[in-house]
């Protein structure tokens, strides 16, 4: 029983849902965040739970570590620990401001000298990470790393002088975009959502569509996926689907798909909860606990994307 005068708990969906299934599975295998992150998203939960959660993950250099991207383990601060943390902040209203600044002063001390983002900073070096995320000594700048950072500070209007540099070599290496892995163009397309230059990030976007269906990057055909190849380095079975590029209906990428190609793709996401109530991961798997903690994050996305486009949860 609730004490007198206290916040009233969240609605439980209702049983034998997708919504309820997934519900159990994440209080039984999630992290914090992940299960404040649920209950924010479908249960009515507040924001500053999951704010609090997020920033046991930061740094005294304002960047996010501590295997926030469970694929990079230890406890220092890199790019992609600190845009998943940026793509939390924006999902609950509170990517900006003094935040955003604190976070820009980490990008710019770890940007290259073409202002922009390496995928794995030198630090992780002597901590454990996935074998397909190598450390090396002078990373490049990498639009995997660098596109959805930068266009997630735009979408929710922060400017700061690393944007500037940042924001061109986004432009540069998505439109010299030629030869292309499925990871990458979700970077591009993360970038050209949101970025300032909307009939530019509509021409880029038009031409990177084009490119994804000649080099087949996408299977638009679940039922038979081995008719499409998987990219190099990539795991057996680690197939793309529409909804990984358009994650909602207002995507660039959605064009991309007809109608009848969405659907298909969203009955697939549909099918893929597993009997425990989460989304299985498609990646490789190289450490147990690394595949436990993710995949509570990948059925937080799947029901928010299938939400999106108005399919029933429960």
């Amino acid at each position: 029983m609730a004490e007198p005068g206290a916040s009233p708990l969240p609605a439980a969906p209702p049983a034998h849902t997708p919504l309820s299934r997934a519900e159990q599975f994440i209080w039984l295998t999630a992290r914090v965040l992940e299960q404040r992150r649920f209950a924010y998203h479908f249960l009515g939960g507040g924001a500053d739970p999951v704010e609090t959660a997020l920033a046991a993950y930061r740094n005294e250099d304002e960047g996010y570590g501590h295997a926030l991207e469970p694929d990079l383990r230890g406890p220092v601060s890199q790019p992609l620990h600190t845009a998943h943390a940026l793509r939390v902040l924006d999902s609950i209203g509170r990517c900006g401001g003094q935040r955003a600044e604190r976070v820009c002063r980490y990008l710019t001390a770890v940007s290259t000298s073409d202002g922009a983002l390496p995928a794995i900073h030198p630090s992780q070096r002597g901590y454990p990470a996935a074998p397909f995320v190598p450390v090396v000594d002078d990373p490049p700048s990498d639009l995997l790393a660098t596109g959805p950072v930068v266009g997630l500070l735009h979408r929710n209007e922060v400017w700061h002088a690393w944007l500037f540099r940042a924001t061109d070599f986004c432009w540069q290496a998505v439109e010299s975009l030629r030869k292309t892995h499925p990871y990458e163009v979700e970077a591009a397309v993360a970038f050209l959502d949101s970025a300032p230059d909307r009939p530019r990030a509509q021409a880029a976007a038009d031409r990177l569509g084009r490119l994804v269906r000649e080099e087949r990057l996408v299977c638009l055909d679940p039922g038979r996926p081995e008719a499409y190849p998987v990219a190099p380095g990539y795991a057996p079975g680690e197939h793309h689907f529409a909804y990984d590029f358009a994650r909602t209906p207002d995507s660039l990428a959605r064009a991309w798909f007809t109608d009848e190609e969405m659907d298909r793709a969203l009955d697939h996401l549909t099918a893929e909860q597993q009997e425990d109530g989460g989304w299985p991961i498609r990646w490789r798997r190289w450490a147990p606990g690394t595949a436990l903690e993710c995949r509570p994050m990948v059925t937080v996305e799947a029901l928010l994307t299938l939400r999106a486009y108005g399919r029933a949860i429960g």
